[in-house]
């Protein structure tokens, strides 16, 4: 499916301030049936937030081998195109998302010969893409054969992010930012230089937030989540509690760190006491925070809006410069 991001006046204006046509991305949603509804409307929101002088068409992908319920099955049926769609199409620019990991080693996922294609079709049609999470280690796993680090423990919060050199993808941010992190595995920043990706945005905490890799176009991978929306990492917590108190896990999570504050953080501490003698799944009933009035604040909106439109504008920049390798200089017409 395909859905315009802006309004029909909007689109109208922008396309005649800046002669283009509509902006096509792609986003491959691999996330979970629980998330994937919400996943699609954070990137809506964030491409429609940084990309407002723009005409955006999203046009909306998954991998048919995720495993999915009749109703997620049936919601990506009505609303996805088939990913055979995305080989033969056209798109100025790509975002994939991570999926829950089932297996050890990501190429035993089930989904891995999907990806590994979509990464070599990206980097073969030139398609300036953003590789998300678990997608950022399976396109460095699968183009350098580096292999990402089981953590202790996961890293879920919100942490400060310093800004590495001066590349346009965070150009005009602030010397440090906060973004969440939320994730089980890492990949070493050092095998990452080595193998010649450029590291843009640090965390002491989180290591690696953003880095890039120019290709035949620009890759960029995220192992934070700039498109989360301010309840993402309470729900994610929620969920994993959940999962404590139903025994699908054996250890109670770890609170995100740099989130809630001290009056939030301290009704989970006296509730993380009750699941440990009373665990049962009727328990989170009474999880606190679920007032939705009481959601933690959405702090690193603006870096997220930056970020996107620095690669918006890339993706722009880049569609240009195929105009006039295909056309020559002087015309306008879109390379086919």
């Amino acid at each position: 499916m395909t859905a315009s991001l802006g309004s029909a006046n909007r689109a109208s204006d922008a396309s005649s301030r800046h002669g283009r046509e509509p902006l096509v991305i792609g986003l491959v949603n691999n996330m979970p049936d629980a998330a994937l509804q919400t996943t699609e409307q954070q990137f809506s929101e964030l491409l429609r937030a940084a990309g407002a002088d723009y005409d955006i068409r999203l046009r909306l992908f998954s991998f048919p081998e995720l495993i999915r319920g009749e109703i997620g099955r049936a919601y990506v049926a009505e609303n996805y195109e088939p990913i055979d769609r995305l080989w033969t199409g056209e798109l100025d620019g790509l975002i994939v998302t991570g999926a829950e990991p089932r297996t050890a080693a990501m190429p035993d996922e089930v989904y891995w010969q999907s990806l590994t294609r979509l990464v070599d079709w990206a980097n073969e049609s030139a398609t300036p893409t953003v590789w998300s999470c678990l997608a950022a280690h399976a396109a460095v796993l699968h183009l350098d054969g580096i292999e990402r680090r089981r953590l202790g423990e996961k890293i879920s919060g919100v942490f400060r992010c310093d800004r590495m050199g001066h590349h346009p993808l965070v150009s005009g941010l602030p010397p440090s930012w906060r973004l969440p992190h939320s994730r089980y595995n890492t990949l070493d920043s050092a095998q990452l230089v080595a193998a010649g990706y450029e590291i843009v945005s640090f965390s002491d905490d989180a290591g690696a937030d953003a880095f890039i890799q120019q290709r035949r176009a620009l890759f960029v991978f995220y192992q934070g989540h700039p498109e989360y929306d301010a309840g993402a990492l309470f729900r994610e917590y929620r969920r994993d509690v959940g999962r404590f108190l139903a025994g699908t896990v054996e250890s109670y999570p770890e609170m995100p760190r740099g989130y809630f504050d001290d009056e939030t953080a301290r009704a989970f501490v006296a509730f993380r006491a009750r699941a440990h003698s009373q665990r049962t799944r009727e328990l989170l009933d009474e999880f606190p925070g679920s007032d939705p009035r009481q959601k933690p604040a959405h702090a690193w909106r603006d870096v997220a809006i930056r970020l996107y439109a620095n690669w918006l504008s890339a993706v722009v920049a880049e569609r240009q410069l195929d105009t006039v390798v295909a056309t020559g200089p002087g015309t306008t017409a879109r390379a086919s």
